[in-house]
């Protein structure tokens, strides 16, 4: 941790040190890849629960009149269907309809609305709203992320473990909800949000900075009868990628709608309210998607990464974006943009690792599905 002092700490920083995590440069934040190891933590959050930092993601609130028109021109879904308290997963996107990136929207009036963006492109995404925000006369964008701390609890244990430190009825929150001004651990104004980025259920605590380390320690004194472990990115990332949810920079980029990578249901190609990159999407539809994302298993054995080629015929026709060990199928899976008339189910394929051609076929998607 010697050569970490000048990366961006978060609030629970402190947190990481006391609890053994493993730090490192994650985008230009101090956070741990793991604490007592990868594949533990996984299997902690599949069975039971784990705790997240994820206080380096951004925060932005969108408020007044014109809320609503400006979010409805920025984003590709549509919001005019939301209610109070309800939560969207959505994407901004350029004119060529690449993805600007993919963020939370939670709705609490109708003049007053709470973001959730990506801890790297947090700035980019803030200047890109602001932009638009010119306009629309009637509208605040204002970056709150400095002022929020967030801490994410997952598996199907955290319902018990958050519930013993609030008096709000947990089980009246449903699936992609949030509710404000809840007092947690003896904290008053925390926002309780229902998502997740593993798959399983879980909550998002967001607070005031000053309150991190408390929270933190709440949350760990109130999981401990149900085994909670503080959980680091590495776990994160197979447990998102075995959900299938996508990590920007991977299955999304510039260069890469929401319906090339799969995720065309959170997309409302057309709606009546015109939004920044949804000429470029109705002609993919028109057209034809030029690349489609799949999942698939290897077949030989090997371990698929970000960025090694596949190929058909000894022909280069596509790329992996996540690739890893899964620990709960006990298997080397992978997703990757292939031409559309290559993305049947049953394919084979060749995935390029360290210069060898090893066999892998076309799988069903999501990877992971908890039972409800």
């Amino acid at each position: 941790m010697d050569n970490l002092g000048s990366l961006r700490k978060t609030p629970n920083y402190d947190m990481h040190v006391k609890y053994g995590g493993k730090v490192v440069d994650f985008g230009g934040w101090a956070l741990s890849v793991q604490f007592s190891g990868i594949l533990e933590e996984h299997k902690i959050v599949r069975e039971k629960v784990g705790l997240f930092d994820v206080s380096h993601m951004g925060e932005a609130t969108v408020v007044g009149e014109q809320a609503l028109p400006f979010l409805q021109k920025l984003v590709s879904r549509d919001l005019s269907t939301m209610v109070d308290g309800q939560i969207y997963y959505t994407h901004m996107l350029y004119p060529n309809g690449g993805t600007v990136d993919d963020l939370m929207v939670t709705r609490y009036g109708p003049t007053d609305y709470y973001l959730v963006i990506n801890a790297s492109n947090a700035a980019k995404d803030v200047e890109w709203m602001q932009k638009l925000a010119h306009e629309f006369p009637k509208v605040k964008v204002t970056d709150i992320s400095a002022d929020t701390a967030e801490l994410a609890l997952q598996g199907p244990l955290a319902p018990a473990t958050l519930q013993k430190l609030t008096r709000y009825d947990l089980s009246k929150l449903k699936y992609y909800h949030a509710v404000r001004d809840v007092e947690v651990a003896g904290i008053p104004k925390c926002i309780i949000s229902r998502t997740g980025y593993t798959g399983e259920d879980g909550f998002e605590v967001f607070t005031d900075p000053r309150n991190a380390n408390k929270l933190w320690e709440a949350i760990m004194d109130a999981g401990q009868e149900f085994g909670i472990k503080p959980i680091g990115l590495g776990a994160r990332d197979t447990l998102r990628f075995e959900a299938s949810m996508p990590l920007y920079g991977q299955e999304l980029d510039e260069n890469t709608s929401p319906l090339e990578a799969g995720l065309g249901r959170f997309v409302n190609v057309d709606k009546p309210t015109p939004f920044i990159g949804q000429e470029a999407l109705k002609k993919q539809v028109a057209q034809g998607l030029p690349k489609k994302l799949v999942g698939f298993e290897m077949v030989d054995r090997g371990i698929p990464r970000h960025n090694y080629k596949v190929a058909k015929n000894g022909k280069e026709i596509g790329y992996v974006t996540t690739g890893s060990y899964s620990p709960t199928l006990d298997r080397n899976i992978g997703n990757a943009f292939v031409p559309v008339s290559e993305a049947k189910i049953g394919n084979e394929f060749d995935v390029i690792v360290r210069d060898r051609p090893l066999k892998a076929r076309i799988i069903k998607v999501p990877f992971y599905r908890r039972k409800k």
